[in-house]
């Protein structure tokens, strides 16, 4: 049966959860404190790229089961569930601040009590949030709202940018902390219309599910800082990281997904999350060091590509390089913590210039590095008068380009390949001086 839903916060996660849910019938009522960006969403102006949403969005605005306001009293008033998500950024010390998230929380539960709404609320925390986040939130609610009937549930997302909207409304599994049977059943029968092909939905206590969503995220941030450190291995013994991931990948017990050599893991979710279960469990004295060591190799690519880079000219100072791509993966505009920035930054402190291209996240990196980066209009004219290329993200624009414009374009025929696009012998054959990750290098 349709609910009235609240979702507070418009980012990356609110947006494409109230969406999807307003998309399998229910009324859904987004809240967001940023007056123009709801300003700009009732218009069905995209804040974020993320591909299909924009398209379910207008749909559902058009047909009213989506609507945006900047007043949190409509949607608690309104809404059976609210579901919270807000960010957790990390603090100084690595730890999930949670200010917004019980800041939400303690309004919601105070507005409750104000206009003394007796209807069962449900709170979902959606952001990522360390264990026993559930139990602060549930007694803050009970603090400002004593004797009125509120459940606070877990419900971690899964969404990869790039895919969130396949994720969500075809999930692999949905994941629910609760202990309300009240709860239980609004969750269950709110996603139950995702999951028809029988994938599974989880019902676990609050805190196993709050662990779950760090646990898979610090799992594949581990699997590819493990691919990086094998890649440096086998450039010094002289074997090829690709045939290595085909050869592990192919094992039914491993898989093929996350094992691809690269300038390491970025965005809005491993390395935040990665840090905050290093916090949390150093708090708990039961430390993780397979994840510090993930964290650690991770920052370590990144200055390994760059110092091949450093090594192949006598000097960067004035120097100019083309740069292909920005955004920390392909299909986002997302440059939070993006491997591609760490390495603009070694570059210009070593008085490098860069020119540089991205299909998305143009707008985003000039409001990080401003005019300290030119930027071209296309990827063809980001070549024109620079020394090398240098391939950052893995955009499919990127895999077939005209390799004998790139050649004439460049001052040298060089490619540095944070992202191996290429195949080294064909790069050979090319006339190209070519560097990869955990590949031979192809020299002049």
């Amino acid at each position: 049966m349709p609910q009235t839903l609240g979702i507070v916060g418009t980012g990356y996660v609110g947006l494409v959860t109230g969406t999807c849910f307003a998309e399998s019938g229910n009324r859904v009522i987004c809240v967001d404190i940023d007056e123009k960006k709801v300003n700009d969403l009732r218009q069905g102006i995209m804040p974020i790229f993320e591909p299909g949403l924009e398209h379910l969005l207008e749909r559902n605005i058009k047909n009213g089961r989506l609507t945006f306001t900047t007043d949190l009293n409509e949607a608690v008033e309104k809404s059976s569930v609210l579901f919270l998500c807000l960010p957790t950024p990390p603090d100084e010390d690595g730890s999930a601040d949670l200010q917004y998230v019980l800041g939400v929380a303690k309004d919601a539960a105070t507005i409750i009590k104000e206009k003394d709404i007796r209807d069962f609320k449900v709170f979902v925390n959606k952001s990522t949030v360390p264990v026993q986040t559930a139990e602060k939130v549930t007694a803050i609610v009970r603090n400002a709202a004593p004797e009125y009937p509120i459940a606070v549930v877990s419900n971690p997302e899964f969404l990869r940018e790039g895919f969130a909207v396949e994720d969500f409304m075809k999930p692999d599994r949905i994941v629910v902390g609760a202990s309300d049977e009240r709860a239980i059943s609004i969750m269950r029968d709110l996603y139950e219309p995702f999951v028809r092909s029988g994938n599974p939905i989880f019902f676990m206590d609050e805190k196993s599910a709050e662990i779950t969503k760090y646990a898979a995220n610090c799992y594949l941030a581990m699997r590819i800082s493990f691919m990086n450190e094998l890649s440096y291995y086998c450039e010094q013994v002289g074997a090829d990281i690709e045939q290595i991931r085909m050869g592990i990948g192919s094992d039914s017990r491993i898989g093929k997904r996350f094992l691809f050599a690269g300038l390491g893991y970025g965005g809005s979710c491993f390395p935040k999350d990665v840090k905050a279960l290093i916090h949390s469990t150093d708090a708990a004295n039961t430390p993780l060091g397979l994840v510090k060591a993930a964290e650690e190799a991770n920052y370590r690519q990144s200055d390994r590509f760059f110092e091949k880079i450093q090594k192949r000219f006598d000097t960067l100072e004035g120097k100019r390089f083309a740069l292909w791509g920005l955004a920390f993966k392909p299909n986002t505009d997302d440059t939070r913590e993006a491997p591609a920035f760490r390495l603009i930054q070694r570059l210009l402190d070593a008085g490098a210039n860069i020119t540089a291209y991205d299909p998305e996240a143009m707008e985003n990196t000039k409001r990080f590095f401003g005019d300290r980066v030119q930027y071209a209009v296309d990827s063809m004219e980001c070549l024109n008068d620079t020394d090398a290329l240098i391939i950052a993200t893995e955009w499919n624009e990127f895999r077939s380009p005209d390799f004998e414009a790139v050649k004439k374009s460049l001052r040298l025929p060089i490619i540095f390949d944070g992202r191996n696009l290429f195949d080294p012998d064909d790069m050979d054959n090319r006339g190209l001086e070519y560097y990869s990750i955990g590949r031979r290098t192809v020299t002049a």
